[in-house]
C-alpha cells in the first residue's frame, strides 16, 4: 500500500511541477487583459494657475484653480469590430480631456480614440485612431504601462504634439504603502495644433490659424506606476502653453501665456485609484507569483513524501514478508 501511495504522490508532484511554469508563461499572457468595457474618470487640478481669460478682453490672470477632467470609456462595439479583422483582443478607449476655469467655463475640450492590444497595451492601428479629430498613428504606450512593468525607459505618446518620445524610469519609490516605479518625460517647447473647439463663440481654429497666431506647449510629465498591473496610481504635470504672434489677434504682447500650472490628481481620486489597483494586483500576482511558486512548493512537498514512503517500504521492518508455506507432510508408510 505504501508503494502504491508513493506512486500516486509522485504523479501529483510531477503534475504540479509542470503546471507551475505553464500557468506563468502560457496562461498568464492569455488571461491577463484589459476589459473592453472599462470606464475610468480622473480629476486633476492646478492650484493656483495662470490662465488666459478669453471672455474678459483676452487678459492673462492668476486664478485659484483650473480643473481638468479626463475620462476613458471603453467602446465595446468598436473593439469587437476591430478584433474581427485584427485577429486578437483589442480595447478601444474613447477619451476626453475637459478643462474648465474657476467659474466652470470651458477652456478646452480635446477628444481622443486610443486603440491598443488588451494583453500587451501595444498600440493597434485601425480606422478611427485620432486626437481631436486628427488621424494619428501612435507609437509607444499611453495612459497605461504593460503588466509586469520593467525598470527601463518606455516610448510614450504625447497627445498634444502627436509625437512619441522616451519616458524615463527614475527609480523605485514608496507611494501610499506601495512600491512603485517613478517615470518622467519632458516635452520641450513644441508648436501644437489649436483645439478644434475654441472657448470663444464664433471663432474657429481655422480662423485663428489664418491670422498667423500659433500655439506652443511644454510639459514635464510624472507618473508613479504600480509595476504589477502597470496602472499609474498618481500623475502630475508641470504644464505651460503660450500663444505666439499674438499681436495678430489684437493682443498687446506678441507672446501670451495661455495656461501655466502644476497639475496634480485630486486627493479623493488618488485614494480611489490606489484602492482599485491594490485589489487588481492580487489577481495578477495569483497568476505570476502566488500560484506558480505555491505549486512548485507543493510539488516539492509531494515528492519528498513519496520518497519517504518509498524508503519506509524498503526498510527491513518497514514491510513484513509474507510467511512461507508449510512443507507438505511425508506420506505415511505403506503397510506390509
Amino acid at each position: 500500500m505504501r508503494r502504491r501511495a508513493g506512486l500516486v504522490l509522485l504523479a501529483f508532484a510531477v503534475f504540479f511541477a509542470a503546471l507551475s511554469p505553464l500557468l506563468r508563461w502560457y496562461a498568464f499572457p492569455r488571461l491577463a487583459k484589459i476589459p473592453p468595457s472599462q470606464y475610468q474618470e480622473m480629476v486633476l487640478e492646478a492650484k493656483p494657475a495662470t490662465l488666459l481669460d478669453y471672455n474678459d478682453g483676452m487678459k492673462v490672470k492668476q486664478v485659484p484653480k483650473v480643473t481638468i477632467v479626463q475620462t476613458l470609456r471603453g467602446n465595446v462595439e468598436a473593439s469587437e469590430k476591430i478584433e474581427r479583422s485584427a485577429g486578437r483582443d483589442v480595447v478601444v478607449w474613447d477619451g476626453l480631456s475637459y478643462v474648465v476655469d474657476p467659474n466652470g467655463k470651458m477652456v478646452s475640450e480635446i477628444p481622443e480614440r486610443y486603440i491598443f492590444d488588451a494583453h500587451s497595451q501595444a498600440p493597434v492601428h485601425a480606422t478611427g485612431e485620432m486626437v481631436d479629430g486628427d488621424p494619428v498613428e501612435r507609437q509607444g504606450i499611453e495612459f497605461k504601462w504593460p503588466f509586469l512593468t520593467q525598470k527601463r525607459d518606455y516610448e510614450y505618446f504625447d497627445a498634444q504634439s502627436r509625437t512619441t518620445s522616451p519616458i524615463h524610469y527614475k527609480g523605485t519609490r514608496k507611494f501610499r504603502g506601495m512600491d512603485v516605479y517613478y517615470f518622467e518625460q519632458t516635452i520641450p517647447w513644441t508648436e501644437v495644433p489649436m483645439p478644434k473647439k475654441m472657448p470663444i463663440k464664433g471663432v474657429t481654429a481655422e480662423q485663428v490659424a489664418k491670422t498667423g497666431m500659433t500655439r506652443w506647449y511644454t510639459t514635464k510629465r510624472m507618473f508613479w506606476v504600480d509595476p504589477v498591473t502597470g496602472a499609474p496610481v498618481n500623475g502630475e504635470e508641470i504644464h505651460k502653453e503660450e500663444l505666439r504672434n499674438a499681436k495678430a489677434m489684437g493682443m498687446p504682447q506678441d507672446t501670451v501665456t495661455a495656461f501655466a500650472g502644476h497639475v496634480k490628481m485630486r486627493e479623493d481620486y488618488i485614494e480611489y485609484t490606489v484602492a482599485l489597483v491594490k485589489s487588481q494586483r492580487v489577481l495578477v500576482l495569483l497568476l505570476t507569483s502566488y500560484l506558480p511558486w505555491g505549486f512548485l512548493a507543493l510539488a516539492a512537498g509531494l515528492l519528498a513524501l513519496a520518497l519517504w514512503l518509498e524508503a519506509r517500504s524498503r526498510r527491513p521492518g518497514g514491510r513484513q514478508p509474507e510467511p512461507a508455506a508449510s512443507p507438505a507432510p511425508d506420506p505415511a508408510p505403506t503397510p506390509a
